[in-house]
């Protein structure tokens, strides 16, 4: 029987990322806020905790953030089947209609009706990232150095075009080495 629940709990990722693949436009930022809904919120598969700090990882790891955090969920909740599976169903959607979207963009390009639907489509997207922000600004601790580091980080990015790879592992020394430093101020406070 335990056997047959963990091969229904490993369906069920797949058809769960399936439907966060098939349904969500824009890539992995808008995912997150449906991502948390479906496995968070909806199964209870992980913790409101565990999506940032999946999130953290899966953003410092090399890869598409959705497949890298659909890859951490799957693992988490039915180990390397249910990886494989979270992983299968969040990138098999995006194959078949990149396939088909490839086939008709080809023949189908110079009408403005599709013309205005991929407009309509990045407003969307640009919607569905922003609810992803304001969702993980709420579940974030707020602190100054919390709001120094998200705007150094926003205007090197934003402004001064460096390496998001850079910055993210700039940004996780300073928040280890400042932790560190507040560890220590709050022990010595007690002695």
């Amino acid at each position: 029987m335990k056997k047959q629940g963990k091969l229904y709990k490993i369906w069920l990722l797949f058809l769960t990322f399936f439907k966060i693949g098939a349904f969500t436009f824009g890539g992995g930022y808008a995912m997150i806020p449906l991502i948390q809904r479906e496995v968070a919120d909806k199964r209870k598969w992980i913790t409101e905790d565990d999506i940032l700090d999946i999130i953290a990882i899966a953003e410092s790891t090399p890869g598409p953030i959705a497949i890298n955090t659909a890859t951490f969920v799957g693992f988490k909740t039915a180990g390397f089947f249910g990886a494989f599976a979270s992983t299968f169903g969040v990138v098999l959607p995006s194959f078949v209609i990149i396939t088909v979207i490839a086939y008709l963009l080809r023949n189908f390009s110079d009408y403005k009706g599709v013309k205005y639907a991929f407009f309509g489509v990045r407003a969307g997207v640009l919607a569905l990232i922003i609810k992803g922000l304001v969702s993980m600004y709420k579940q974030v601790q707020k602190n100054l150095v919390s709001y120094v580091v998200m705007g150094a980080a926003f205007v090197l990015v934003a402004f001064f075009n460096a390496n998001v790879l850079l910055v993210i592992i700039g940004c996780a020394v300073f928040g280890l080495v400042t932790s560190i430093v507040i560890g220590r101020r709050a022990k010595n406070d007690l002695s």
